[in-house]
């Protein structure tokens, strides 16, 4: 099985989905083989990937592998991104769409929250990470990925309300989902700092996340960058020698993320 990875945090906006894309191109250029799956209806991971969703030919997403409630039926799923890049064949998604909104309608249900880990029950085995980026709640499509995740990332920005509820996510995942979610070895492994940008009140943000977070805060920060935006909305990897400076910030990161989360 792959090491499955969570980036969480109950605020939206703060890069979850830019940092589980990043690493995954990271860890792709260090040889690794990544799956990312997006529990996000959002969809952003799935289109900062190059993938997007034809309404004429409809592809199936992680939203019809979790309804289908029976083991690996998110191998029917995966599929390659669309990235034009030596590394991109190392890196498959589970693509979401809005529809994965309907799957909180079956929060009740029981057993409900173990469906991904269902869905994924061999499909990842050929692949050294499996990277599930959340949606910015801790409600059933968030609980959905921690009861299947062995790890944990927050995400956040030097922002008092990020941080505020990143530390609402931390209790969450250190108490209430190993417990509830019969996931007892969930570990929290590490905090990104991310979209930092010069001004005064940033840097007092920046310095309350390393009290608050101690060591679980990786390095480096990633700074505010708008070659980092335009390759996420371009759906392009960081190849470009414009976006020089975010892909030696994302390498670094990657290789903070190997010696926090080493492969299984």
């Amino acid at each position: 099985m792959a090491r499955r990875v969570a980036f969480v945090n109950n605020k939206g906006g703060v890069g979850k989905s830019t940092t589980t894309v990043r690493l995954a191109e990271g860890l792709a250029k260090e040889g690794k083989r990544v799956l990312v799956v997006d529990m996000d209806p959002q969809g952003n991971a799935s289109s900062m990937l190059g993938w997007f969703y034809d309404s004429e030919r409809p592809q199936p997403t992680i939203s019809q592998a979790i309804k289908a409630d029976t083991e690996g039926a998110a191998r029917s799923v995966v599929q390659p991104i669309g990235w034009e890049a030596p590394y991109a064949e190392r890196i498959a998604l589970a693509p979401a769409i809005l529809t994965l909104e309907n799957r909180m309608a079956e929060a009740g249900v029981d057993g409900a929250w173990r469906r991904l880990d269902t869905a994924l029950e061999g499909v990842d085995d050929s692949f050294d990470y499996t990277l599930l980026d959340c949606p910015p709640s801790v409600f059933h499509l968030t609980q959905l990925a921690l009861a299947a995740a062995h790890d944990v990332v927050i995400v956040t920005e030097a922002d008092i309300y990020a941080v505020e509820a990143a530390e609402r996510m931390r209790d969450f995942v250190t108490v209430r989902a190993r417990r509830n979610l019969a996931n007892p070895t969930l570990e929290l492994r590490g905090v990104v700092i991310n979209a930092l940008t010069t001004t005064a009140v940033q840097a007092e943000q920046r310095d309350s996340i390393r009290r608050i977070f101690g060591d679980l805060v990786w390095d480096p920060t990633i700074k505010h960058r708008t070659t980092l935006a335009e390759a996420g909305t371009d759906a392009l990897p960081l190849t470009s020698p414009r976006a020089a400076e975010p892909r030696a910030s994302y390498e670094l990161l990657t290789a903070t993320f190997l010696k926090a989360v080493p492969a299984p």
